[in-house]
């Protein structure tokens, strides 16, 4: 029986709990597997990502003894965990972005006029964000993706590289200038 903590509890809870009960860490599967997935299959491509997905708790799960549970949130941990297995596979990467140029746009609009609209945006500009992020340094495509893509805000990305906070507004300053330069200066979802 589980007793501590409660379904719902802060995540460096259910680390700790996890080190005494062992299936108590499945909740953090529970909360966050989707959410890694999505980042990595944006990254890498579906099948790929639903491996490395895998191999993050398993890390995560052998080195919970180290998690420092003065963090609550345990997404930052494992966003790096999983950020460092995507740069052993970068070479996929970039030609996941390449294969970007071919496939179709895959986020939601709220109607078909919108989907139109953002479709042939997106579409006008998809090989030179394609090209821009292939061309990023590793270091600053991660922080730019973690943010964009991760949804992590600049504090918990650089607890998900080990880096300071500085580094990261710096790193993705210079990865949304390189980007915003290869859309020529333009932001082609906000033009009319």
């Amino acid at each position: 029986m589980i007793t501590q903590p409660a379904v719902g509890g802060a995540d460096a809870e259910l680390v700790n709990a996890s080190l005494t009960e062992p299936e108590v860490f499945a909740e953090l599967f529970d909360r966050y597997s989707a959410m890694l997935f999505r980042y990595a299959s944006r990254r890498l491509g579906p099948e790929p990502a639903e491996d490395l997905v895998g191999e993050t708790f398993l890390i995560a799960f052998s080195r919970r003894k180290s998690y420092d549970l003065a963090y609550p949130d345990a997404r930052p941990w494992l966003f790096g965990i999983l950020t460092k297995l995507i740069s052993r596979h970068h070479r996929t990467e970039a030609a996941r972005y390449r294969a970007l140029l071919r496939a179709p746009i895959d986020h939601e609009v709220e109607s078909p006029a919108d989907r139109v609209a953002v479709g042939v945006s997106a579409r006008a500009v998809r090989a030179e964000l394609a090209g821009a992020l292939a061309a990023l340094p590793a270091k600053d495509r991660d922080v730019l993706l973690l943010i964009a893509w991760g949804d992590l805000t600049y504090e918990e990305a650089a607890r998900a590289l080990g880096i300071p906070v500085g580094t990261v507004r710096s790193r993705l300053n210079r990865g949304r200038r390189k980007v915003r330069a290869a859309l020529g200066d333009t932001n082609p979802l906000e033009e009319e």
